[in-house]
Order: structure tokens, then C-alpha cells, then sequence
């Protein structure tokens, strides 16, 4: 896994290398933030929400000290190992670097570590061992490396673009022949139906809902590297994501095989979010298929309804319609 590799970013016009010690480091980084959430793992401890810029709770996204402790860890080592490269994590949020001496920002450093401490903090804090620590590091806003680390089970899932994923250092595949070839023979994960806004994307995701065999909620994070490993999940469909939630994963999902987007099949980076929201497929097929179900309009919006001049032989023609099958139904 840790060999370079030369990866050809999605604008086609640049070409990056992941270097064997940058994986390495990943490695580091989660194991020093690892040490810091078993600390807290069935503890008490205070939770806090976060705020909205006007003060306002947030309860919908709590924090602990674990994920701010976990963060500033893995930030310490960052700034002493690789000044020059750019950080954003979940808790404090972009920091400035140093490059060749002059200020930077996050954005315009070439190497960009992006963080989540404890994706899954609800299921952390009530003593539930599916979160996991992301930890992504793109080149110019492409990810090409991405862990998964579960600190409890000790799994770590590391995927590097064009070079393969891993569960603790064994190759793993997201599909294999036994896996589903439709939708409807398909399980499926999100991690709540919540996470989907009233409206377009609750009506998308219902009829996806619908289409699979059976929708499974909870996991955050790890409902990704469980479709890696073709351990049971053949999609995972989530919205209202930020950057930290979804850069690590694109590495983990694709270098085993599977499909990531956004809805509209885009690939995602730091620059292009869609919008937060990510679907992600064992196989091609099924992620077209799931895509279809996603873009597609209402019923109610392709129907074309007769003007009220025409009422009259719309409903002759009902009851026409009522009457033939009540007398088939006899028969």
C-alpha cells in the first residue's frame, strides 16, 4: 500500500504523488488520536453543542472534550512535522501554514490534512463503538489518502487513490461475485433520516428508500468502510455533510473499487462539495442505478393534467376505465 503512487487529479491537468511517509504519518496521527478518545471511551464527561454564529445551539451536533482534545493532537503533529501544509479540521477549522517562510491559508497550500476526530460523536458519547477518526490529505484539493480508524474494534481502513485500500494492512474489495446486481437485493445505509431536508431531497431519498431491499441507519463513517470491505453494504446515501465528514472516505471507497459522487455522479473534493450530499456504491451498476432513483422527478411533475375543458371525458373515461375492471374482476 505504501509505495508511491502518481495520481492524476479530476481536472486532468496535474499530477500528484503520495509519498510514503505522508501514509505513514496518517497512520501516526490516528494512532496518537486514538490514545486520547480511549481516555474518555464510557466515561463521564461534559457535552456541549455547538453554536450557530449567533450563539444559537446547535443540538443537532454536540461536541465532547474527547473531539477537541483528539484535534488539537493530531494538529500538533502536523505543525511540527509539515508546516507547510495546510489543516482544517472539524472543531477548529482551516489554520494558517507557513511555506517558504511567508503566511498561507489553508486553501492555496498544495497539501491539505483534513480532519474529523470523532465522526460519529452521538454514537461516541453513548457508548456505541461505530464512529470513527477521519483523516484525509488531499493535493490541491483532491483526496488521495483517506483512513478510517475505529479506536474500540481496532480497525483502521487506509485507502490511497491508484494504489488500493486496507483493512489492518490487508487488501480489501468493496464488491465480489456474490455481491447484489440490483437495487432491490441491495442493503443500504444512512446514518438517520433526519439528515435529509424536507422537501426535494426527503422525497429523493424515500424513493431510494423504496428501492432498495432494506435501508439500515446509524454508523456515520463507518457504514463506508463496512461497503469497502464488502461486509454487507452495498450503498451508503447520506446528505448535509460538510468536508471533514466525506474527504477521507472518497480514498477508502474508490481505491477498494467502489463508487463515490455526489447525487449527480460528480466526483467530490474540497472545492466541489455537492452540496453535502454523498452516495457511495460497491459497484457501477448499482450506483447508476441508485443515481437514477435520486434524479428523479416526482410523479407528480411528469404527469401532464388535462385542462378543465377536457374534465368531462377525463372522467368518463375513469369510470369507463372502473367499470371494465370490476367486471374482470368478477370473471
Amino acid at each position: 500500500l505504501y509505495s508511491d503512487c502518481t495520481v492524476i487529479t479530476s481536472d486532468m491537468k496535474s499530477t500528484a504523488r503520495v509519498p510514503e511517509v505522508y501514509a505513514k504519518f496518517a497512520e501516526e496521527l490516528v494512532e496518537a488520536s486514538g490514545q486520547v478518545i480511549l481516555k474518555y471511551w464510557r466515561k463521564p464527561f461534559e457535552i456541549e453543542d455547538k453554536t450557530h454564529a449567533d450563539n444559537r445551539a446547535e443540538s443537532s451536533s454536540p461536541v465532547t472534550i474527547a473531539d477537541r482534545e483528539a484535534e488539537a493532537t493530531i494538529r500538533r503533529l502536523i505543525a511540527a512535522k509539515y508546516p507547510n501544509h495546510g489543516v482544517i479540521g472539524e472543531e477548529f477549522g482551516p489554520s494558517p501554514c507557513i511555506d517558504f517562510g511567508e503566511k498561507t491559508t489553508m486553501e492555496t497550500a498544495e497539501w491539505q490534512w483534513v480532519l474529523d476526530p470523532i465522526d460519529g460523536t452521538k454514537s461516541f458519547m453513548t457508548g456505541k463503538p461505530v464512529f470513527g477518526t477521519l483523516v484525509a490529505l488531499c493535493y490541491r484539493g483532491e483526496p488521495l489518502l483517506g483512513v478510517i480508524d475505529q479506536p474500540i474494534s481496532k480497525e483502521r481502513w487506509i485507502g490511497v487513490i491508484g494504489h488500493g485500500t486496507t483493512l489492518n494492512g490487508i487488501p480489501c474489495k468493496a464488491f465480489s461475485d456474490t455481491n447484489p446486481t440490483l437495487l432491490a437485493d441491495a442493503l443500504a445505509y444512512a446514518t438517520t433520516p433526519d439528515m435529509f431536508a424536507p422537501g426535494v431531497e426527503a422525497a429523493a431519498f424515500d424513493r431510494l428508500r423504496t428501492a432498495v431491499k432494506r435501508m439500515l441507519f446509524g454508523c456515520d463513517c463507518y457504514a463506508y468502510a463496512l461497503l469497502a470491505s464488502n461486509f454487507g453494504p452495498s450503498i451508503v446515501c447520506e446528505a448535509d455533510l460538510q468536508t471533514y465528514d466525506y474527504l477521507a472516505l472518497v480514498p477508502v471507497v474508490s481505491a477498494a473499487g467502489g463508487i463515490i459522487s455526489d447525487w449527480n455522479g460528480n466526483p467530490l473534493s474540497l472545492h466541489q462539495t455537492g452540496q453535502g450530499r454523498v452516495l457511495a456504491a460497491s459497484t457501477p451498476k448499482l450506483h447508476q442505478q441508485a443515481l437514477a432513483i435520486l434524479q428523479q422527478q416526482s410523479i407528480t411533475r411528469l404527469v401532464h393534467f388535462p385542462t378543465l375543458r377536457n374534465a368531462p371525458l377525463l372522467l368518463l373515461a375513469t369510470c369507463f376505465g372502473a367499470v371494465l375492471g370490476y367486471s374482470f374482476g368478477r370473471r
